[in-house]
């Protein structure tokens, strides 16, 4: 084999083995406030035409993030837990869905690049996903109240802080809603509760046992109503259509808090967001 065959040979093999496993990462949007889950999917696709199976080897994680911040400062993950063996057919494609924010500090408000890899021991190579580009900013505070977690609750003598927050996007403004522990620093959950329009301020009340009680306007003559227990989880969400009587939180005289006026326009959603240290993340969906 002279040398110009053998360089193209090369070649095509380099070319086979860089092609052999595609890795795409995608964020639902670039806007994020702090604490906020940054929701990353990955679809990892197998080109190698032949099944395959993603696994650690000598301690090296087969999948992970590559996460640097300004000034090209990588940040390392706040954990390194292991994924378990992972097994696909040629030609498939495997989606995940990680939630960054638990396991990398990406708090701090910047721009941070993402890059995902996926290390395939077989060939003792890493294949890397596009970097994406994610701006985390603050959001403007526009209520807040702090209560004490009731005795029988988890959490029970401690303290929790309610935020409720507005961020302005280039063609809509979203609520969300924080639920942290000052006194420690802790933040339980930030996430948001949905579009909301200047038509009127957002109502919060506290029922009896110091759960937060949100209603807003979401579009004209639409109202989300939102749950939110101490610990961050979402507990209900309902959508109210304004009719005569324009829907408004009231406080009952046994401490509970009701929706009054407007009709119903959809079942109750019971559902909890999870923890930030959890993935996927529950939380509502981006709208």
């Amino acid at each position: 084999m002279n040398r110009v065959a053998a360089f193209v040979l090369l070649v095509l093999l380099a070319g086979r083995a860089s092609a052999q496993i595609q890795v795409e990462l995608k964020f639902p949007r670039v806007q994020y406030i702090a604490y906020e889950p940054l929701l990353a999917t990955v679809k990892i696709t197998n080109l190698a035409g032949r099944d395959i199976e993603l696994r650690e080897e000598n301690g090296q994680p087969w999948f992970g993030f590559e996460v640097t911040a300004n000034e090209g400062r990588f940040l390392a993950p706040n954990t390194r837990e292991g994924e378990p063996p992972l097994r696909i057919e040629s030609g498939k494609t495997v989606t995940r869905k990680i939630n960054l924010t638990p396991n990398f500090p990406v708090q701090e408000l910047g721009a941070y690049h993402v890059r995902a890899n996926v290390y395939f021991a077989d060939l003792n190579k890493f294949f890397y996903s596009q970097a994406k580009v994610v701006q985390v900013g603050e959001a403007r505070p526009i209520w807040q109240r702090t209560v004490g977690v009731p005795e029988g609750t988890p959490g029970a003598g401690s303290v929790r802080t309610y935020s409720l927050l507005s961020n302005r996007f280039p063609d809509h403004t979203k609520l969300y809603v924080r639920v942290e522990d000052k006194t420690t620093g802790a933040v339980y959950n930030t996430f948001p509760l949905g579009r909301v329009i200047a038509f009127d301020d957002p109502q919060a009340e506290l029922d009896q046992s110091n759960r937060l009680h949100v209603l807003h306007c979401a579009a004209p003559r639409t109202w989300s109503y939102a749950e939110v227990g101490l610990n961050g989880e979402l507990l209900a969400r309902q959508t109210f259509m304004e009719t005569k009587s324009r829907p408004r939180l009231r406080r009952a005289t046994d401490g509970g808090v009701a929706v009054k006026g407007g009709i119903l326009d959809a079942p109750v959603q019971s559902k909890r967001a999870s923890k930030l240290s959890a993935r996927p993340p529950a939380v509502p969906l981006d709208d």
